[in-house]
């Protein structure tokens, strides 16, 4: 049997957000504006192979009249459920409680009850009527506590929802992250007990749908990081007056291209943690800086001494020479040589970014050329940005609807906490990428520092 949760309590109280909460989704609606959920909306919410139901409810509007309506026979403890049916079955009741009955049709069909109420607003005795008529269906019962502005009265409301609900958790649910997601699963398990092992399957897919998801997201930015460090964009022409002529459009196209495939990996980062209307702060990314900004890149990706570090991990394994700037050259740029880093690095720099080279065809004509990125700094200096919105995404509560704020994330200070055979298959990695050379498993090498961000998020 699947289980399934409705998710019941006053107007305006956080029913949604906790059903968004729990869904993983943002596309669950969320309002503040009292009376949003007008009637009973049903969500499957899947877990790798298993799934369970949600079912966000109208709050109660009229309490006190229906428990009234309810008291009339003053039926005994065993006829309580009967009465509730004959209620939701009463045309004249059906008209005057249309709240009250899309409220409890799932429950009486079989749903356990969350009850959510603000843990930021005084306890008063008019909830009573709504926990004495949830009582009335006998249905299994967990009563959430979600402290939307502050939890100043969280405590007088454990106190009287104890004598109401076997279970009470404190729940908020903008805030609250996967491991608090996970404990309610848990406790859930506690309210009927025919679904425990429902629910201990549900943890575990939980558990293993993160796995999944982390992998998926090293799988993405590999992936963009090898599309970005191999691009380069070409134009045959006839003459060489003509190729010469073409720089400044092949290079419109070049960073355009750029621009557009790193932000659409992204967008699939956004979507892949179910974040659909989330909006970004800007349109670069979450990052308000220009990808080809290099000013920025010492914050980014790696200042000199770390370039230099890297570069006896990386030169010793892959015998590269590492692109970087001395004093004087704040944007890795100037030809600058001499010197010997490491075991194998060179002291380089480059007139640009991406050489715009012209070369004459064998058969007659010119090609134009431009590309790939060879900057050392390049692949870090993505990476960085990539991970800032992993950072903020795959921990974030599906009902914190706020813009997705612009910060920053630099790669040198994770290295640090790598373990060195972790940094050093990293930087080998990156290396060759910048020498537009293939790496194998590249999703499993970038894999510790994105659990390197995940463990500090705990």
């Amino acid at each position: 049997m699947t289980p399934c949760f409705a998710v019941v309590g006053h107007p305006n109280k956080g029913k949604s957000s906790i059903v968004s909460t729990l869904a993983r989704d943002d596309r669950v609606a969320v309002s503040m504006q009292s009376g949003t959920t007008s009637v009973a909306e049903y969500f499957d919410i899947k877990i790798g192979e298993e799934h369970y139901q949600l079912v966000d409810t109208p709050g109660f509007q009229r309490a006190r009249k229906v428990l009234a309506w309810l008291n009339q026979t003053n039926p005994d403890a065993d006829q309580r459920g009967a009465r509730i049916n004959a209620f939701l079955n009463d045309p004249q009741c059906i008209a005057a409680f249309k709240d009250e009955v899309e409220l409890l049709k799932p429950i009486m069909a079989g749903a356990a009850i969350l009850y959510v109420v603000d843990g930021s607003r005084p306890y008063s005795a008019e909830y009573e009527a709504e926990m004495e008529i949830l009582r009335w269906t006998g249905q299994p019962s967990m009563a959430l506590i979600n402290p939307i502005v502050n939890d100043e009265h969280v405590k007088s409301w454990q106190l009287a929802l104890g004598q109401y609900f076997s279970i009470v958790r404190v729940f908020n649910a903008v805030k609250a992250q996967r491991e608090q997601h996970i404990e309610l699963l848990q406790a859930f398990g506690a309210i009927h007990q025919p679904w425990t092992g429902a629910i201990e399957a549900l943890v575990r897919a939980f558990k293993g749908d993160i796995a999944k998801q982390t992998y998926q997201s090293c799988y993405i930015a590999a992936q963009m990081l090898e599309d970005l460090t191999q691009y380069q964009v070409s134009q045959k022409v006839l003459s060489k007056g003509q190729a010469d002529s073409l720089k400044h459009l092949l290079e419109q196209q070049y960073y355009q291209w750029m621009r557009q495939h790193e932000l659409a990996a992204h967008d699939e980062l956004q979507r892949l943690y179910h974040h659909h209307h989330l909006a970004r702060e800007s349109q670069e990314l979450t990052i308000p800086d220009d990808l080809f900004d290099t000013e920025k890149w010492y914050g980014w990706g790696l200042d000199r001494k770390q370039l230099a570090s890297v570069a006896g991990l990386a030169g010793a394994a892959a015998g590269g020479a590492l692109d970087l700037a001395v004093a004087g050259h704040s944007f890795m740029l100037g030809a600058i040589g001499g010197g010997v880093i490491g075991s194998s690095a060179a002291w380089f720099g480059a007139d640009s970014l991406a050489s715009t080279k012209v070369k004459g065809l064998p058969l007659g004509g010119y090609e134009a050329r431009l590309g790939p990125m060879r900057n050392k700094n390049f692949p870090y200096v993505v990476l960085g940005r990539f991970l800032y919105s992993y950072q903020m995404l795959h921990r974030r509560n599906h009902a914190q609807r706020e813009r997705l704020s612009a910060g920053e994330m630099s790669v040198s200070e994770l290295l640090e906490k790598l373990e060195l055979s972790d940094k050093k298959a990293l930087c080998v990695a990156l290396d060759r990428l910048s020498r537009q050379k293939s790496v194998t498993q590249l999703p499993d090498v970038l894999m510790p520092l994105l659990l390197c961000i995940d463990m500090e998020n705990q």
